[in-house]
This record gives C-alpha cells, structure tokens and sequence, in this order.
C-alpha cells in the first residue's frame, strides 16, 4: 500500500477519524445525491469503515504510552546482549526464526514465515547521532546476502538525512523508540 494514499493514512490515524470520514460521505450522499442514489454512495463508505476497524482494532491492542515510555527506559539501561535476547525474543513471538550471525555487521538475521530474510542491524541503538556508515554497512550485508530487506535499530539520538534516505532508497526500515518499545511490549 502505497504511503500517502487515503488507507494508509486513516490506518496512522486515530481511529475515529475513519469512521468520521464516514459520516461526512454519507451524510454528503444523502444530501448531495438523488434519493436513489444516496444509499450506494452511503454503501461506497464500507471500505473505510472498515479501514476505521482494522486501525481501532489496533490501538486497541498497541501499548499505552506510559508504557512505552516505560520500556523505552529499560531498554535504555539494558546491556546489549539483554537488548539483543530481547529483540529475538519479541521476532519469535512474531512467528519468524532467528539467528546470530558470527560477525560483521549484521546482529540478527530473522527470517519470517514465508522464508524471506531480514537483517538487524542494533549494536548502535543508544547512539547520540547515526550516520551514513552503519546504514551503508547493514545495505552491504543484505546485498551480499541476497536479502531484499533490512532493520535499523535506534533508541535514542537522530538518524542523519543522508543516512535516512540512503535506508528508503535501499529498502531498510528504521525502528526507532516508539517502534522499538511497541515491538517489544506486543503479544503474540
């Protein structure tokens, strides 16, 4: 799904905005359409009262921002090794299998259910700035792989814009903070 489209931005949005959206089309039909009419152009609403379900249905079960905040403060404090064990365990809650890597820089390789792989890239997740490199370097190992994708995993500082367009362009999400305590506080 496209990024911009109407979907994925009432799925980002809270939930009632969908379903307002809703009211307002109707309410236009109603008003704006031949009495024959209006109740089709009502009915043209059901996909984004559905949209308005699916993002409901998902904030319902997203943690509470007291939460995250406070898991972003453990996470802070953790040593890496826990932070890694931590990372792994919330993927293979997800269903995905993952490894370890030997060396180099890549600190997981998850691999999701349909057999595509991912590379994790999160020794650096309590760094004050990130830059260009380590993205270059997490881009190097997904192409010596053959991985079509890739993670960034950062806690706290800032990503550099270079370094954040290089990760758009070459097919690498950037987990940051909030991304990081959701993955970690979700249930399976």
């Amino acid at each position: 799904m496209a990024e911009k489209s109407l979907f994925a931005v009432l799925l980002r949005s809270p939930w009632w905005v969908s379903f307002l959206v809703v009211g307002v089309i109707a309410l236009g039909a109603g008003a704006l359409l031949p009495r024959e009419y209006a109740y089709v152009g009502a009915v043209g609403t059901l996909p984004i009262f559905v949209v308005g379900c699916i993002a409901a249905w998902r904030q319902l079960r997203a943690p509470s921002p007291a939460k995250v905040e406070e898991m972003l403060g453990a996470v802070n404090s953790m040593p890496w090794r826990q932070f890694a064990d931590a990372l792994e365990a919330a993927w293979v809650r997800d269903g995905c299998t993952v490894e370890k890597p030997k060396a180099g820089p890549v600190d997981l390789r998850v691999v999701a259910k349909g057999g595509q792989a991912t590379l994790v890239s999160a020794k650096r997740w309590k760094a004050a700035t990130h830059g260009i490199e380590p993205v270059r370097e997490l881009h190097a190992a997904m192409q010596a792989e053959g991985a079509s994708s890739g993670i960034y995993v950062m806690t706290q500082g800032q990503l550099s814009d270079n370094a954040r367009l290089f990760a758009r362009d070459n097919g690498i999400t950037v987990l940051q903070g909030p991304g990081v305590a959701s993955l970690l506080l979700a249930k399976a």
